[in-house]
């Protein structure tokens, strides 16, 4: 499938976001509580599936011959150590969860269709925000359909994306409603910086470096999902430099052998 210009994909991405979203909205107000603590179940056992999905790419072969047959899942375990610490350090988490707290009190001051006290609302928004985005932003679909459209290889990867967002943004909007619509603000800005990074660079990102950022996201929507079933509270948040630290402790193992 062409593009009409480098870009189009995720345009078309956000607007089945945006649209999902809007009718996940309008309809998840009419489910009563433990209707939509079922779905949030759901999601949270499909985005295990989906993470054991991405996870599964430590095993991919140009990784391993990269790196070395053994030395995978201590790129997938280093990322995860050293963002997850960054993170912590840099209090990703609750600069999130701030950011998301005040974009949640700008939306409920023009809109009544939180339900629930002011904390809840923002608990409500925060998670919806966050599980959207991330499950929205990672995974090989993400990366390679974005590098593609900036390097004018089609869109098919991003329209097929799209159509999966799409469902998911309607089913996440009718448990957690408004943090999932401004989840397409993330994949605005994380699509397009990839697309933007393929038209510069003009050529795809080493394989390694994507399966080993793939397998590391992975993880951390396991996390997510977990915190979906309400298992545990994964700080998913402080994990987020893992995303950047991944391909770069890749090209340094490359370059150590």
């Amino acid at each position: 499938m062409t593009s009409a210009f480098p870009g189009f994909g995720t345009v078309l991405n956000v607007l089945t976001v945006v649209v999902g979203a809007g009718l996940g909205m309008a309809v998840g107000h009419r489910l009563r509580a433990h209707t939509r603590d079922v779905v949030t179940d759901c999601l949270g056992l499909v985005t295990l599936l989906v993470a054991a999905l991405s996870a599964f790419s430590v095993t991919d072969a140009a990784l391993a011959d990269a790196v070395g047959s053994g030395a995978p899942v201590l790129v997938v375990l280093g990322s995860l150590l050293i963002g997850s610490v960054t993170g912590s350090l840099l209090r990703i988490e609750e600069r999130l969860e701030g950011l998301a707290g005040r974009v949640q009190g700008w939306v409920s001051r023009r809109s009544r269709s939180e339900g629930g006290t002011d904390h809840a609302a923002r608990e409500r928004f925060i998670e919806g925000w966050l599980t959207a985005s991330l499950l929205f932003c990672v995974g090989p679909l993400t990366i390679l359909g974005s590098l593609n459209d900036g390097l004018g290889r089609g869109i098919d990867q991003l329209a097929l994306k799209a159509v999966l967002d799409g469902f998911a943004a309607l089913a996440f909007a009718a448990s957690f409603g408004v943090g999932v619509l401004m989840s397409a603000v993330s994949v605005a800005v994380v699509q397009g910086l990839l697309t933007l990074v393929g038209v510069l660079l003009g050529s795809v990102v080493p394989d390694a470096h994507i399966a080993a950022l793939t397998a590391t996201g992975g993880l951390m929507l396991v996390g997510i999902g977990l915190r979906l079933l309400r298992i545990r509270e994964v700080p998913v948040g402080h994990m987020l430099p893992a995303l950047i630290v991944a391909p770069v402790l890749t090209q340094l193992v490359v370059w150590l052998r």
